[in-house]
């Protein structure tokens, strides 16, 4: 038998607040909906405080901040301009503007409506390709993003 990974539950305060933020700003599609329990593709969110009464029984007080900054949700987008432009219009709390990390790719961060860190990027085959068109060989990609060299021949090839 083997393990396998499914996706993150995250804990929130409002499953409605937190379910309207992932479905109305990140575009996500509801799979199945439990009540307090809402799953979507790759993640979920949990009602923190049923979530706290299932794991650790009914008299267990969920204690603490539900976000710590310690944890994002990665998402992509092959038009990162458009979302940056509709997501910043949507958002409260933006974490990072759109800009490109360290490796190059665009991406922006904002916090969900429980502090919850997501990320929004470009997709690296998206990124291949701009830089290539930018100029960029295929050795130049791979020591300034660290993508190893056979993938970014493979997208530049495709």
């Amino acid at each position: 038998m083997t393990i396998t990974f499914e996706g993150p539950a995250i804990f929130v305060a409002d499953i409605n607040r937190s379910r309207q933020f992932y479905e109305t700003v990140m575009g996500q599609k509801v799979e199945a909906d439990h009540g307090p329990h809402v799953a979507f593709k790759g993640f979920s969110l949990w009602q923190a405080d049923a979530a706290v009464s299932v794991i650790y029984g009914p008299n267990e007080k969920r204690q603490g901040p539900l976000a710590a900054r310690n944890f994002e949700l990665y998402f992509e987008s092959d038009d990162i301009r458009a979302e940056w432009q509709r997501v910043m219009n949507c958002c409260d709390t933006v974490l990072n503007e759109l800009e490109a990390a360290p490796w190059l790719q665009l991406g922006f961060r904002v916090l969900d409506p429980d502090g919850h860190i997501v990320e929004v990027a470009e997709p690296l085959p998206q990124l291949i390709k701009r830089l290539h068109a930018e100029g960029m060989s295929p050795e130049d990609i791979y020591k300034n993003t660290s993508i190893p060299l056979e993938f970014v021949n493979h997208v530049l090839k495709a």
